[in-house]
């Protein structure tokens, strides 16, 4: 069971070339990897694929995790989202004092899926499940700070750029180029895009893959976060890494 539970282990987490997430390999690659003899290797693949713990490719016989432990892993990834998630966010909230909150992509919006709000906040109502324009949403940005230009003009091909704040973008190279400074900052700032007066940072979480498949921000008025972005930034980042932990199960 260990011999085979490594080689899914190897597969889940790329090639020898550094390629993140499950990948196919041939079985002499994965015994060159494992330091494994090829042919009992191949016994255990074989087994393991009548139990659909991977599967093998009738043409090359490269093997790959199965379909079935792919979806499972996603199921498990949306739970910890919402449960690790919430502990990430009373973290964040305990170090800065501001209203915190968890967002995905859906489509070309973002939709809050958890929040906390520090004590005596004001805040009217909830914002999870509420869409919001990805292009000034508070964590739009960071949520497509991995997708490249032509996927992120894709995403906003039929979208129609509002003004929400005096600093909302016009177009779509106008979000990539403050996507840019994103990408290499490693986070986002949203100043009076979303709304007038409202100052956000955000920083992208991803899954066991690599892929980012979440954001955590700090949202509070521009006054107030403006001269504590450092702080922000940091309270974020550090608690989007516990929770990229959490949902690679480290």
């Amino acid at each position: 069971m260990t011999k085979g539970l490594d080689a899914l282990s190897a597969l889940a987490h790329g090639t020898a070339d550094g390629r993140p997430g499950p990948t196919a390999a041939s079985v002499a690659e994965l015994a060159r990897r494992l330091g494994r003899d090829r042919s009992q290797l191949s016994r255990t693949l074989k087994a393991m694929a009548e139990e659909e713990f991977v599967a093998r490719d009738d043409v090359s016989g490269d093997v790959a995790p199965h379909w079935r432990l792919y979806a499972a892993a996603r199921d498990l990834t949306g739970h910890r989202l919402r449960t690790d998630g919430l502990t990430a966010l009373e973290g964040m909230v305990a170090e800065t004092g501001e209203s915190c909150y968890l967002g995905v992509l859906a489509g070309d919006t973002t939709v809050t899926i958890a929040e906390r709000l520090p004590s005596g906040s004001r805040q009217l109502g909830s914002w999870i499940g509420r869409p919001y324009p990805a292009y000034c949403s508070d964590c739009g940005q960071a949520l497509l700070s991995d997708a490249d230009d032509d996927e992120v003009a894709a995403v906003f091909a039929r979208t129609e750029f509002r003004r929400h704040g005096p600093n909302t973008p016009t177009d779509v190279p106008d979000f990539l180029r403050r996507l840019e400074v994103t990408r290499r900052r490693g986070y986002s700032i949203v100043d009076e895009e979303a709304e007038p007066g409202l100052y956000s940072v955000a920083v992208p979480v991803r899954d066991f893959t690599g892929e980012v498949v979440a954001a955590v921000q700090v949202v509070g008025p521009r006054r107030r976060l403006e001269p504590r972005t450092a702080e922000c930034a940091a309270a974020a980042l550090r608690w989007g890494a516990r929770l990229e932990a959490a949902l690679r199960g480290t």
